[in-house]
């Protein structure tokens, strides 16, 4: 069963006023950026977002998909009123809300010309991923490859801070745990096959 993960960063988000419109935007998805989730740490690839199914893709606050979409993307055309735009670095977005008829998206602007809205989070689902020093007490899970983005959301609690570009992260207990369940998985198959080689040298040595 496909899960939804959400990624919460500190980015830096701009506004610009443009016609009615207010325009907002930032880098919701950051590549190298290794980040402590917890029981592990995690960075997202270069490339992880190749592929990724990106043709309807909402800005909300919060997550509250009950609330009114302050934007969208779709099949991320010049009509829509957000672009995602790929990037070296990751994705950035450029959104223009309607800070004229929505209270919402006035709040909002405000908030972040203001400063009091740093952090941005976004949900998706893994398609690839990657572990690596599975012999420690913190492996390292690399996600290469991200299948679809949901949703962008403008957050209040940012939960982790990286030094160059302020990367947060938020994981839900239900995600956490089957990233665990994953890694117990991963760790058990290396240490199988730590077992299998220390009985195929045993073996040769005896035979000789």
């Amino acid at each position: 069963m496909e899960q939804k993960i959400t990624r919460t960063l500190n980015f830096d988000m701009n506004t610009e006023e443009v016609e009615t419109k207010g325009r907002i935007t930032g880098r919701p998805i950051v590549y190298n950026s290794l980040t402590d989730i917890g029981y592990f740490y995690e960075q997202i690839a270069p490339g992880a977002l190749d592929h990724t199914d990106l043709r309807d893709v909402r800005l909300l606050i919060n997550h509250d998909t009950s609330r009114i979409p302050l934007a969208r993307s779709r099949r991320n055309n010049e009509n829509s009123t957000m672009q995602l735009i790929p990037v070296v670095e990751g994705m950035d977005f450029r959104a223009d809300i309607d800070i004229e008829n929505n209270a919402e998206a006035r709040a909002l602007y405000s908030a972040i010309e203001r400063g009091d809205i740093s952090g941005m989070s976004f949900m998706f689902i893994i398609d690839g991923e990657e572990w690596t020093d599975l012999d420690t007490d913190k492996p390292t899970r690399t996600i290469t490859s991200i299948s679809k983005v949901y949703e962008i959301s403008a957050v209040t609690f940012p939960a982790y801070e990286d030094t160059s570009i302020n990367v947060q992260r938020n994981l839900d207990n239900e995600a956490l745990e089957s990233a665990r369940a994953t890694l117990e998985r991963e760790k058990e198959a290396k240490r199988q096959l730590e077992l299998a080689k220390a009985k195929l040298r045993l073996q040769l040595q005896l035979e000789r």
